[in-house]
This record gives structure tokens, sequence and C-alpha cells, in this order.
């Protein structure tokens, strides 16, 4: 996993001690000595995550994280707070000015990495949905959601095994969700699917279960793939909390649990729950009406356009790779002279199923015209991208397409040409170039096969 994380501290041993943490699991790291530092690199370079120091000069830590909670261009940055304070007051005021987490130093290095790769794993799926909605905002179709709109009602499930603990964690979080209890693991497993809840609480305190399963099969189902997870966990507990996390648990709390930071992370998680929601909304509805293909149900021309620029220009700002393949039906023209155009538009549709079926959920599937779609792979190198290729060209040719209309079965296959960015500079259209150019070799050498551009 690639980020970039900023430690801010002002003692230069701390910030070369975790620096060589994070370089070893492959981060790159970027340092600022004092708060206004901070905030500067925050403006002007893409930043994953920050590690934050509290007891600085002229500028503390609190007013560091308030100042990026308040900025809409820093705002959804990760921070986590790194320092010697250890009192539950001081956790409880580093959550409220916004922050993501708090660990006292010294801190456990398992348990630092895995929050930070939990943290980024956040991060990105946030920033695809930010991403997307500017695209909607910049062709115009509508106005992005207010984001200072006031907090709505919580609804949250508690899942515990005891009795007396659900009483005192329903009494603590009542002030600011519905909570709906239960103490059987898989019946609240289908609760949760079933309904729509902003937060899932799991107590690690049942006797014969392992509370990782549910958390597990939480994040493995689509309805509640997205809902945030808080894991209660007894005090040393480290084994279980790096294992919550790399499942992608959210957040955790251990006990005795201090009911003023049950409620802060608590907030923060339907915050950023119910703030997902709205933009998963606001990209669905504009999306879906104005800049969807209204035959195969993909992203159409319009909306590549608009937002390949976007993916591009991150890629070259972060230094991550970026991969693009042009697919087109073998032969189309022949199933629309022989069986009708209805016949070719059920091609197309059962086309546009598969590779729908093939992609990731990070890529961009989009019909280009006519017979043409375009995949884009955001961190995929050229070596993945063939693999992705390769896959979608498997899945095409092995099945035949049944047309109902006549009443027949057609093998298709189709070309595919592939290009990947180049990171001494490039662009969208030169990208496109050098895919649609691999894409004609494809053709040319005789069909069905996947063909990649020259590096």
């Amino acid at each position: 996993m690639t980020a970039r994380i900023l430690v801010v501290d002002d003692v230069p041993a701390n910030v070369k001690l975790l620096e060589a943490r994070l370089v070893a699991e492959y981060f790159d790291v970027l340092t600022a000595e004092n708060g206004h530092s901070a905030l500067a690199i925050c403006e002007t370079t893409p930043v994953d995550l920050v590690l934050l120091d509290i007891m600085m000069p002229g500028m503390d830590g609190f007013e560091v994280c308030e100042r990026l909670k308040a900025n809409s261009r820093t705002a959804h940055i990760p921070v986590v707070m790194v320092t010697a304070l250890d009192q539950p007051s001081d956790r409880v005021r580093g959550l409220k000015a916004g922050a993501d987490d708090f660990l006292t130093k010294p801190v456990n290095d398992l348990q630092l990495m895995s929050r930070v790769k939990s943290l980024v794993r956040l991060k990105n799926v946030s920033d695809e949905l930010r991403l997307r909605a500017q695209t909607t905002h910049t062709i115009g179709l509508q106005e992005l959601l207010r984001q200072d709109r006031p907090d709505e009602p919580g609804s949250v499930l508690l899942v515990d095994g005891r009795a007396s603990s659900q009483e005192r964690l329903l009494r603590a979080l009542k002030p600011i969700a519905a909570v709906s209890v239960m103490a059987e693991p898989q019946a609240a497993l289908f609760e949760a699917a079933e309904s729509d809840f902003d937060l899932v609480i799991v107590n690690a305190n049942f006797d014969d279960y392992d509370p990782l399963r549910l958390c597990s099969q939480l994040r493995s189902l689509e309805r509640t793939r997205f809902i945030p997870i808080l894991l209660v966990a007894d005090q040393g507990n480290d084994e279980l909390i790096v294992r919550a996390l790399e499942l992608g648990v959210t957040d955790y709390i251990m006990r005795p649990v201090d009911p003023n930071e049950l409620l802060a992370r608590c907030l923060t998680q339907i915050r950023r729950k119910q703030c997902n929601d709205r933009l998963r909304a606001s990209v669905q509805q504009t999306i879906e009406l104005a800049i969807t293909d209204d035959l195969t149900g993909l992203h159409n021309r319009r909306y590549l356009d608009s937002h390949l620029k976007l993916l591009v220009d991150r890629a070259m700002a972060r230094g991550r790779p970026l991969s693009i393949c042009i697919t087109d039906i073998d032969r189309f023209k022949q199933v629309n002279d022989t069986y009708g155009h209805d016949s070719g538009d059920e091609v197309l549709r059962e086309f546009a199923s598969r590779v729908r079926a093939t992609v990731r959920g990070a890529d961009l599937a989009c019909r280009f015209g006519g017979e043409e779609f375009v995949i884009v792979m955001p961190d995929t190198p050229a070596e993945m991208a063939a693999v992705v290729a390769e896959r979608l060209r498997l899945m095409v040719a092995s099945r035949g397409f049944e047309i109902a209309r006549a009443d027949a079965v057609l093998s298709v296959t189709a070309s595919l040409g592939l290009a990947s960015l180049r990171p001494e500079g490039d662009t969208p259209e030169a990208l496109l170039k050098r895919a649609d150019v691999a894409l004609y070799d494809a053709k040319n050498n005789g069909r069905n096969r996947v063909v990649a551009a020259a590096a």
C-alpha cells in the first residue's frame, strides 16, 4: 500500500523514529517541525494521513487538527495524534478536535502500522467518492451536497454478549443515537444487512464466539460493506486489535470504556458514514440520470472525458501507476447485418455485463461509443492491467451470447489494447491514443487478443 504520510513533531528524534518505521513499510514520508508548516504542506501537497504531536511551541496539535478539519481542502485528511499525553480527557479533546485516533507514546509498532493502513484504505474510498462528486459538479449537473449541514440522528447496532455491559453502553450512547441491542452475532449480521445503520459496535466479550468473525462477515456482504465498525476490546489485547484493523474494522476502544471517549469516537464514525452516504447519493442521482449510457448502464464518454483527467492528474501528483484498456467487439457489424440492430443491442448489453463483472471496485468502465468500451484502472501497473484484460477476453470468448430475438447463441470475441501512464509526464489524450493504437494492432494481428502499447 502506497501513501504519503506527514509526520509533525518538534523533536527531531521523534520524527526520525517515525519516519524510519514508515519508510520500512514503503510509505512516502513528509515531515514538519511545527503546526504552521504542517498546515502549509497540507494546503499545497496531497497528503493521505497526518501523524501529529500535541505538545508543540506556538500552535499545539489540538489547534492544528481543528484548523485542518475546518478547511474544506484538508478536512478529509485522517489525523492520528501521537503524544505522551495519556489522560482520557486528552483523548476526548483530540477526538472532538477531529482526530481519527489518539496513540500514546511509546507507540506499539504493529498497532501504529495497522491503524495507518486502515485509515489510508478508508481515505482512498472517500477520495474516490469525492472525485466522482467533483466530476458531476464540474460538468454542471448539480451542486455538490452541502457538507456544513447539521448532524442527523445516528442509528447504531450494538452487538454485546453480556447484559451488564449492554446496559452501560446503551446508557452512554442514548444522547447521540437510536441504539438496537443484540446478543446473538449471527442474528445481528442479518439485522445489519436488513436495516440501515450508521455504525455497528461489536463488544469482544463473547465466551464462545470469535468477534472478528462477525466483523469479517460484515465487511464481506454488499449491504454492510460500508458500515463503520467499532470494536470494544480489553486493554493489552494488541493482537486482536491489529487483526481487527487488517480485516477492515474502522475504530476501537479499550475497556474500561470512558463514556465521553465512546461518544466522541461514535460521533466521528456516524458523521463520516452520513457524509459518504450523501456523496454516494449525489453521485448516483446525477451520474445515473445524465452521464450513464442508456443501453448498457455503464458510464458514457461524457463522464469519461471529465473523470479521466482527474484520475490522471491525481496519479501523476502522487507518483502512482494508472492503466487504461480499450476493447472492441470483433466483427460486430456482422451481428447487426445478420440479426438486426435489436439483436446487436442485446450483444452490447451482455458484453457490458461481462465487463462489469470483470473490473474491480476502483476501476472505471465506460462505453466509449458503438461497440468500443474503455476501462480505467487506477493504482494499476501494466502487468496487472494485462491480467485484468486477459480475464475479460476469456470471459467474453468462453461463453456464447444468447440472442432472444433471433433464438440464437452467438460466438463473440473481443480485441483489447492497453496503455499505462508514463511517470515522466502524460495526458489523458496521449494515454487513450496509445491504447487505441494497441487495439488496432490487436485487430490487425488476428483479433481476440490483448496487445499492450510500447512503454
